[in-house]
């Protein structure tokens, strides 16, 4: 589990600046709101599947203790 979580750690760090760089001059929102990064395809999929990740992992060590607890 803490290999995991390291993993999971370090591909946020690495990750992160890569959408995260302001650059104006695409899609039709203003480049600096957080509705351009849920709007605007380019970023939807990176936040959207970051989500879904997110979410599937919660699930996943959720279903996990519970199975152990039984």
């Amino acid at each position: 589990m803490k290999k995991i979580a390291f993993t999971l750690t370090l591909l946020l760090f690495i990750v992160t600046p890569l959408i995260t760089l302001a650059h104006p001059g695409h899609g039709g929102t203003d480049g600096y709101t957080i509705i351009h990064y849920f709007v605007e395809p380019m970023h939807a999929v990176v936040t959207f599947g970051a989500l879904i990740a997110a979410f599937a992992y919660i699930r996943y060590t959720n279903r996990k203790n519970q199975q152990s607890k039984n």
